[in-house]
């Protein structure tokens, strides 16, 4: 299967670290160039340093998904480099859950820009191209939050119940163009989400239960992959996944 992962330009958003780090040290190692955006340009020319000494294939360019042009300009760049974008991965995301009666309501706008704009902006850099091409494969993370509701979660999880309606208007918008369309939807993974939770208590009790329960990132890369190798003809449209020990 990794037959169909060799050879593609992946472009990934929220490169730098958790879930997109995982996707480009994965995916890399089974052939594919990946192109990586973040805001810590820092961090991702390590990556790319640590991914080009073990042999693979791998560009950095900063990106803060909020700026339109910045998202464009990463999709571009992959485009003008390598010549086509097979797969863009539209990662980056935030989790600052409180409760709406904290009335964080700047983290609540911050949310909505990365989350959900953030994803616009990159099916809006990425479409013109695959369009083009008559091919390509949008995958965008979501959430097990976009399927449940818990307490802290509501603004958390409305941006990732409208990223999986986005999704779903996409993939039936793009069947003339061969474009496949992939949601994947993790539960309670152990990344640096829970650091950006304000609310002392909400992120004491998020992170107690992420340490005891949590699966690593590379489960998301495995996903990711999964989704990528499967054949032309085959688009892998939502995955869920939990660890094993995760109720809601």
């Amino acid at each position: 299967m990794t037959d169909y992962i060799n050879g593609k330009i992946v472009v990934i958003t929220g490169a730098s670290s958790g879930l997109g780090e995982a996707a480009a040290r994965h995916l890399a190692a089974h052939g594919a160039t990946v192109v990586l955006g973040a805001r810590r340009a820092d961090r991702l020319e390590s990556l790319v340093a640590e991914i080009v000494a073990e042999g693979g294939k791998a560009l950095a360019v900063q990106t803060d998904v909020i700026d339109r042009a910045a998202v464009a300009n990463l999709v571009d760049t992959a485009v003008a480099t390598y010549g086509r974008i097979d797969v863009l991965i539209n990662n980056a995301g935030i989790m600052p859950l409180s409760a709406l009666e904290t009335l964080k309501v700047d983290e609540w706008d911050r949310m909505i820009d990365v989350n959900i704009k953030g994803v616009l902006y990159g099916i809006a850099a990425a479409l013109p191209h695959m369009k083009a091409q008559k091919s390509g494969q949008v995958i965008t993370t979501s959430s097990v939050a976009g399927h449940v509701v818990f307490p802290a979660s509501a603004v958390y999880s409305g941006t990732k119940f409208a990223v999986r309606a986005i999704c779903e208007g996409f993939r039936q918008e793009v069947k003339d163009y061969n474009i496949r369309t992939t949601i994947l939807c993790p539960g309670a993974v152990k990344t640096e989400l829970l650091e950006q939770i304000s609310d002392e208590g909400v992120r004491s009790a998020n992170s107690d239960y992420v340490g005891q329960v949590g699966i690593s990132a590379d489960s998301f890369a495995r996903m990711a992959a999964f989704a990528i190798s499967q054949p032309d003809d085959v688009d892998v449209n939502e995955i869920i996944f939990r660890p094993t020990a995760q109720q809601m």
